[in-house]
């Protein structure tokens, strides 16, 4: 009706323009402008000063001037020779609210509406409004919210102006009842709704909210159905019909596909044609099918895959592999083509780097395997990716392709990045039962200035340890990637009156240490140091054990001359949060010749992460730890202040920070006639000891296993800001590898939330022992966690 109101409004001012007499126009003159300008309007005339005024010519500008979609109504008079042009100037949009919108965020609401002319300060139509009445209410309808209700309020204001409110009811989403599949006769209905992302209410419908419908998940679940179908041979598979019935009040949904299996088809001859560029027995080797396997659309895109990204990495970036299957409906067969067009072999003539607003180009550029001026090579960018995603200082990496204008065989890289927080500045205060009152602060920049170089500067200070640290590292003193770094330490530690052994010690360090990149994948890191520690113990407070392991080797300060040699390997694809890939670590440090202790201590990790479908990852952890003394002090145990300990938030979980392991009671008893140190009993009382009960001094050999599964919960859609995961965790330390026994080793189960919170890193976990001894009972911890605060 409104469309048929504005043709008639038209016709009536055309007929106007008609009835006036063709007369040559000397000026002309404009009427009704408050907000828009008379120059604005001369720009959208046709008829100028000196031209005759035609029925035509009135009816065109007339029609220029409505198009501008400012003007409520324009109308075309004549005074003398001087042509009027009496306009009414459509409202503008002084605000525009928005109320009761949650599915959709403002923010996209607001682009869409500008999109099509509704925004602040801009000219108002009431045409618009309705048109974004209706595709809110579309766009809701394809969410399953099918009682929205989008009501728009115009208000009038001074100055020829409206304000515009648009309520939004959204309503609650329609909820599956049934999902009726008609037509399988070969698989269950169990079997062919597996990859679904609909379905009727089930136990996690509450947090995956497959049973509300959407016109979008439909789709998907569609296209998965014929996919399960075209991977099991069903070549000729068809979906009849599909139809979502609504419920009268429209809170249910119920839907219906008639589905036509077909019959099963095996392959019978696959040809390769076009200019493949390689032999034709390499391309058939990245075929995954072989005559008479049954036909699999997945394993032919799988196939076409293969090739292309073979031929991208020779240079022919944009090769096409189109395989074009032919039914013999008789024989059940299928004849595979696969046809093969490479383009032009195509060179990377520049890269271009954006987003990096603080790090400097030659940062990202130090990572490519992909050189200007050679041949393209898919493999060397991928790779580069997973090299800038591991520097830690990329939220984002997206690198494109684009063609060079008016040549076929050069492109351009370009590659974008959305810059985070590389740096920290973290200060702490907290509280544990055995350590006190907490203090910490430090400072860390993994991206001086921009150069990639690293920095760090910490201390923390609490009831029974001091600690400070000064730390630097560039990893690229040589443009071959050579590292070099230096660390300065110190540490003080009095373990009286808390749960591990009481001692004192205090160190001062100072190290050297070189990186050096074997391959992409692989580095060696070298350190060379000197430290000076000093332990004492106190009589009746200290476990005897370490009080005659001082007396043993004469010295209550160790010197020490260390170096080690670190290998590591890193596949892994993300810095703060890979969904695959992994690390492995072997370490080996050596109390050099001249120590006041020589010994060995040998570390080796080994984890990875593997996609198992529906979001879910699954994370796999290991790690070992050996100590052992050589040479002339092979005779000594190794040394307590170097030994291996477990339990904590990032180790066994349930059980306080250090306090798996060996436990000794202090003080000593006599027996017999002889004195002897206290032997605590199962669940670790000591009798006639200073403290009651048996304290932890770690061991010589240590071990930890950790299986995680990360959770895919839809409130936590960004894995690199945040994610859950369920865990199972075991290990425990050893005085001695021989001590080890699989039946002592502790296990403990529960959930873990890592989140890039505006403080900074935090890591929460709620841990349950699930294996555990009398003795444990009160290192137990539920609740762990760690945070800080990123600049």
């Amino acid at each position: 009706m409104k469309r048929i109101a504005a043709l008639i409004l038209f016709a009536s001012l055309s007929s106007t323009a008609v009835a006036m007499e063709p007369f040559v126009v000397s000026d002309i003159r404009i009427d009704g402008l408050h907000r828009v300008s008379a120059g604005t309007v001369y720009t959208y005339l046709t008829i100028n000063k000196g031209q005759s005024l035609t029925t035509e010519e009135a009816q065109a500008n007339i029609r220029a001037l409505y198009q501008t979609k400012m003007f409520a109504d324009v109308t075309l008079d004549r005074d003398g020779n001087t042509l009027v042009i009496k306009v009414v100037e459509r409202p503008s949009i002084a605000k525009l609210n928005l109320r009761g919108n949650h599915d959709i965020k403002e923010e996209d609401l607001r682009k869409g509406l500008k999109s099509i002319g509704l925004a602040e300060g801009e000219t108002f139509d009431r045409l618009s409004l309705d048109r974004v009445q209706q595709e809110l209410i579309s766009q809701y309808y394809n969410r399953g919210k099918y009682n929205v209700g989008v009501i728009p309020h115009v208000t009038k204001l001074d100055r020829n102006r409206v304000a515009i409110d648009i309520e939004i009811r959204e309503g609650k989403v329609a909820k599956i009842r049934e999902i009726n599949i008609l037509g399988n006769h070969n698989f269950t209905d169990r079997q062919i709704r597996t990859g679904f992302k609909s379905d009727t209410a089930n136990l996690t419908s509450w947090y995956s909210k497959d049973d509300q419908y959407s016109r979008e998940k439909l789709s998907d679940d569609l296209k998965s159905l014929q996919s399960y179908y075209m991977d099991r041979g069903y070549a000729d598979f068809a979906l009849d019909s599909n139809q979502v019935t609504i419920s009268p009040d429209r809170r249910s949904t119920y839907i219906d596909a008639s589905i036509k299996e077909g019959e099963i088809y095996t392959i019978s001859d696959i040809h390769l044609l076009g200019q493949l560029k390689l032999p034709e027995k390499d391309m058939r080797r990245l075929v995954f099918m072989r005559d008479g396997d049954i036909f699999s659309r997945r394993a032919v895109e799988a196939s076409s895959d293969a090739m292309k990204g073979v031929l991208a990495n020779i240079g022919y970036a944009y090769a096409k592999v189109t395989p074009v299957p032919k039914l013999d409906h008789d024989k059940r067969t299928v004849d595979l083509t696969f046809y093969v067009e490479p383009g032009p072999r195509v060179y990377v003539r520049r890269i271009v780097f954006e987003g990096n607003t603080r790090t400097e180009d030659q940062v990202l550029r130090r990572q490519f395997r992909q050189l200007e001026g050679g041949y393209y090579n898919q493999l060397a960018i991928d790779r580069t990716k997973v090299r800038l995603q591991q520097l830690g200082f990329f939220k984002t990496v997206d690198i494109d392709k684009q063609r060079v204008n008016g040549v076929d065989d050069e492109v351009d890289l370009h590659v974008k990045v959305a810059e985070q927080s590389a740096g920290s500045l973290q200060f702490g205060v907290g509280y544990s039962q055995y350590a006190g009152i907490i203090i910490s602060a430090s400072v860390t920049q993994n991206n001086i200035m921009g150069t990639g170089d690293k920095f760090s500067i910490s201390a923390s200070k609490s009831y029974y340890y001091t600690n400070a640290n000064v730390s630097y590292y560039n990893p690229f003193v040589t443009e071959s990637g050579i590292g070099l770094g230096y660390n300065l330490a110190y540490s003080k530690t009095d373990y009286g009156d808390t749960y591990l052994a009481n001692y004192e010690t205090n160190m001062r360090s100072f190290s050297v240490n070189m990186g050096i990149p074997i391959t992409d994948w692989d580095g060696l890191n070298f350190s060379l140091g000197l430290s000076s520690n000093k332990i004492n113990t106190y009589v009746g407070y200290t476990p005897q054990v370490l009080t005659d392991y001082l007396n043993t080797i004469g010295h209550e300060t160790d010197h020490s001359w260390d170096g080690t040699v670190t290998w590591t390997r890193n596949t892994k694809n993300n810095y703060w949060a890979p969904t695959h890939g992994g690390q492995l670590q072997a370490s080996i440090t050596a109390a050099l010749p001249g120590s006041t202790v020589q010994y060995l201590k040998i570390f080796g990790e080994a984890n990875h992460y593997w996609p198992v479908g529906g979001g879910y990852v699954l994370y796999l952890d290991g790690q070992v730890g050996y100590g052992q003394t050589y040479g002339k002090d092979s005779q000594y145990d190794f040394p307590f202040w170097e030994n291996f300990y477990s339990g904590g938030v990032s180790d066994v979980r349930g059980f306080q920070q250090n306090t798996l392991g060996p436990r000794y009671c202090t003080g000593t008893t006599t027996v017999n006639g002889k004195t002897v140190a206290v032997t605590p009993t199962k669940s670790g009382y000591c009798a006639n000891s200073y403290y009651d009960y048996a304290q932890p001094i770690g061991g010589a050999f240590k071990v930890l296993g950790s299986a995680q599964l990360f959770l895919p919960l839809p409130f936590l859609k960004d894995i690199n800001t945040a994610r859950v995961a369920w865990f199972v965790d075991t290990g425990n330390a050893y005085a001695t590898v021989q001590d080890f026994n699989v039946n002592t080793l502790r296990v403990s189960t529960g959930i873990s939330l890592q989140w890039q919170a505006p403080i900074g890193p935090l890591v929460i976990s709620f841990a349950v022992p699930l294996r555990e001894q009398a003795s444990d009972k009160r290192y137990k911890e539920a609740i762990q966690f760690t945070f800080g605060s990123q600049f």
